[in-house]
């Protein structure tokens, strides 16, 4: 693990460390295959699908930015949860948000039809709650804070002392903070979860995902099965990712500064019923966000005082903000979590979740902040 600063890790991902020709650059290695030096005398490298020196080069930068011992690379953030899995036997159980990102609730609840594993579903904000699902004994424990789209915020300390009770591991997706702005392992947490086609790459060209272990034989562990269910990343997806991550705390704070300009204008514009943000001070779980956070990120959501037609005309009348899946880019983006994001979770689960027909989740970008403004102002002073 460095001891260096994250911008600094972040700036030399990769850098001069090619021992062949001296490249300051990572290089990157596209070949599928490495030869052995001789009969059953296996390199560092071998079959690319294990492992490749340029996605060997991302996950020691990504273990590095989070303070982890393992890392690991997967294909997709998707990925990263389905290898999360790895770890359940038939029988065991896992503890889940009852608000968590839309892929991932149909992933678990889909693989327990099958009788993979048993899946609890609780709202990990009522620590109560949480106490009456662990007396079940969850073998895992996936936290998302904030949470997709409503940005609660869970107390990762509290939940990992609680789970040492019953020798849980404690999983805690930081797609939407990056380790920019927290790091769960150095709040207990096992292992931390991205999606980094978000905020790690930062561009919205590269699909990719990582789990980053605390400990690294349960990193190996899961390295293991990433190899054996060929969840692994590429080459070239991780050069790229790597090319990204280099930005990342300026892009942080810029994303981080806009966020701060559209909140002024959301607060306070009478079309707008309420504003999910863990960085306003009336926010339920604002304490927690300031203790455990280093900022609060570029994810905002709120919902429209009008109905469906409101909400459909104040979408089609932005010019700037692309109606997308996704976040994290260096383009603003906003989605409707209803029929988009969380459209893998029935109507009840979603009215359980607090995902109503009105919400809206927008990722500030880093384009100007007065013209992020603009584009929502114009759009909101058309509702009628």
């Amino acid at each position: 693990m460095s001891k260096r600063q994250s911008a600094t890790i972040a700036a030399q991902a990769g850098i001069n460390r090619d021992a062949h020709y001296g490249a300051v650059v990572a290089p990157l290695h596209m070949s599928t295959t490495y030869s052995l030096k001789g009969f059953n005398q296996k390199r560092q490298f071998d079959y690319a699908r294990t492992a490749n020196p340029t996605t060997y080069t991302l996950a020691s930068v990504l273990a590095d930015l989070e303070g982890g011992r393992h890392a690991i690379v997967t294909n997709t953030g998707m990925a990263a949860i389905l290898l999360l899995c790895q770890l359940l036997h038939s029988g065991d159980r896992i503890l889940i948000p009852h608000d968590c990102y839309g892929g991932s609730y149909r992933l678990f609840t889909h693989l327990a039809k099958r009788g993979q594993f048993i899946v609890d579903i609780v709202d990990q904000t009522d620590l109560d709650a949480v106490r009456l699902a662990l007396r079940k004994k969850p073998k895992v424990i996936l936290v998302e804070t904030p949470s997709n789209p409503l940005l609660r915020i869970v107390d990762i300390a509290q939940i990992c002392e609680l789970a040492r009770c019953v020798d849980a591991v404690v999983a805690v997706d930081n797609t939407f903070l990056s380790p920019e702005l927290q790091r769960p392992l150095e709040h207990g947490a096992d292992i931390v979860i991205h999606s980094t086609t978000k905020f790690i790459n930062g561009h919205s060209d590269v699909v990719g995902g990582a789990l980053i272990c605390k400990h690294r034989a349960l990193g190996e562990e899961l390295a293991w099965w990433a190899n054996c269910i060929g969840v692994t990343g590429g080459a070239f997806d991780a050069y790229q990712t790597l090319r990204g991550i280099k930005t990342l705390p300026l892009r942080i704070v810029q994303h981080s500064a806009n966020t701060q300009a559209v909140l002024q204008l959301l607060t306070t514009h009478k079309q707008v019923a309420k504003v999910y943000y863990p960085g306003l001070s009336d926010h339920q779980g604002h304490d927690i966000a300031s203790k455990q956070q280093i900022g609060y990120g570029s994810m905002v959501s709120f919902e429209l005082a009008g109905q469906d037609q409101q909400l459909r005309q104040f979408v089609s009348s932005l010019t700037l903000i692309t109606l997308a899946q996704s976040l994290g880019g260096v383009e603003s983006l906003i989605a409707h979590p209803a029929t988009m994001t969380h459209a893998g979770m029935d109507a009840k689960a979603q009215q359980q979740a607090g995902i109503s027909p009105s919400l809206l989740r927008l990722s500030v970008g880093i384009e100007s902040a007065l013209d992020i403004v603009a584009d929502l102002k114009q759009a909101l002073d058309a509702l009628t």
